[in-house]
């Protein structure tokens, strides 16, 4: 297999990552300076990124302010990179200053199976056992038997309850229609803590993936009181093979390593950028293989089944908190199904796809597919960065 470094990078620059209203947007960046060895807090103000680890050490502090807005705008900081510098850094490179993911202590959970045309895509890969030959025959089986069934069902209802004795006549009842129509929506955790990946680096695909694919979502960022304070775009890659085995693979399909992407930037909720904003948010996706192959998608929140706040309080409640905040993958509209390899077996990754997850409202996140296995270790974790912290006298 082609070597991770051999795989052409995109050339990212201020302009094609930052929202379209980056000028009233108020935006929060994790810089990684090779100068201390760790990550710093920051502000995007222009095509500059300003450091403000003096006045808030974690992003997990700064959603814990209600002041949090205005620090992010008008705080004096330390150290100012230009936004253009960090984008152009070599992927993996610790050596120069570049981009992280936006995140740090927060816990990263995801909600699946949370909209109607994705939720089938899951029944697919279930009735297929994750082979991609059978997908056109099972996907024609199921759409002449659903139809238009669950168009506009709202999880829970009696409505939902009969288009469950439907597919339970018609042998067609899955798992997924359980969490996708139920009372009880798919909360998992995706991810570690300090694990995701940040625009401009590698995402990755374990090895023995065949059927897989991107999934472009919204992130929103909650605080440790359940509070919604800003939100970002995130891929949620989907290892369609592993998990269409069985859903107990779960883990093995959506945990591994670079296989969690979240940024470029967390969007803070103000004025000019609300929760009603967020509903309606449109992400739209574009995946360039080397070959010449083009692939658009999009997903939008409005055909969302379930409210995003109904996603937060499954998540955090009286039966879970979460100190240290958390971040909550929404779910995508988005489920690939013209061919790409061959014919009847769907959209897969190839290596070497440049994936863009972006909408005017949050900017672009910018991923290139590796597998797991070539892209960057996962090194840095929670100890390192307390000592980091600690050496820069900022805890």
């Amino acid at each position: 297999m082609e070597s991770a470094a051999a795989f052409p990078r995109p050339v990212l620059t201020a302009a094609s990552v930052l929202p379209a209203d980056a000028g009233r947007a108020v935006l929060v960046a994790r810089v990684h300076d090779p100068e201390c060895d760790g990550p710093c807090v920051a502000a995007v103000r222009g095509e500059h990124v300003v450091d403000l680890t003096a006045i808030t050490p974690t992003v997990s502090d700064l959603m814990e302010r209600d002041d949090a807005a205005a620090v992010v705008r008008e705080a004096d900081g330390g150290q100012v990179w230009r936004l253009d510098e960090l984008l152009a850094a070599p992927a993996g490179r610790r050596d120069v200053p570049h981009l992280l993911a936006p995140v740090d202590l927060q816990v990263i959970k995801a909600a699946g199976v949370t909209f109607a045309r994705s939720l089938l895509e899951r029944v697919i890969e279930e009735r297929t056992g994750g082979d991609p030959a059978q997908a056109a025959r099972v996907r024609a089986r199921v759409a002449r038997v659903v139809g238009g069934a669950l168009d506009g069902i709202r999880p829970g209802s009696p409505e939902a309850d009969k288009a469950k004795e439907l597919l339970v006549s018609e042998g067609l009842w899955s798992q997924y229609l359980e969490v996708g129509i139920g009372p009880d929506p798919e909360v998992f955790t995706k991810a570690p803590v300090l694990s995701s990946v940040g625009t401009g680096a590698d995402v990755g695909v374990l090895g023995a993936s065949v059927w897989n694919n991107p999934e472009p979502e919204v992130v929103l960022v909650v605080d440790s009181h359940g509070r919604v304070r800003g939100a970002t775009l995130g891929n949620d890659v989907n290892l369609r093979d592993i998990e269409g085995r069985s859903a107990l693979l779960l883990s093995r399909a959506k945990d591994n390593n670079a296989s969690c992407a979240i940024g470029p930037f967390i969007r803070l909720l103000d004025e000019d950028f609300d929760l009603d904003t967020v509903r309606g948010l449109d992400i739209d996706l574009r995946i360039d293989g080397t070959d010449g192959y083009v692939l658009h998608g999009s997903s939008s929140l409005r055909e969302i089944s379930r409210d995003v706040l109904d996603l937060v309080a499954a998540t955090h409640g009286p039966h879970h908190q979460y100190p240290d905040g958390f971040v909550l993958f929404t779910g995508t509209l988005f489920a690939p199904t013209e061919d790409r390899q061959a014919p009847g077996a769907g959209f897969t990754h190839e290596y070497g796809d440049v994936v863009r997850i972006s909408n005017p409202r949050l900017g672009a996140l910018v991923n290139t597919v590796v597998t797991s296995e070539q892209a960057t270790p996962w090194t840095y974790g929670v100890r390192a960065l307390m000592r980091s912290l600690a050496r820069r006298g900022v805890l």
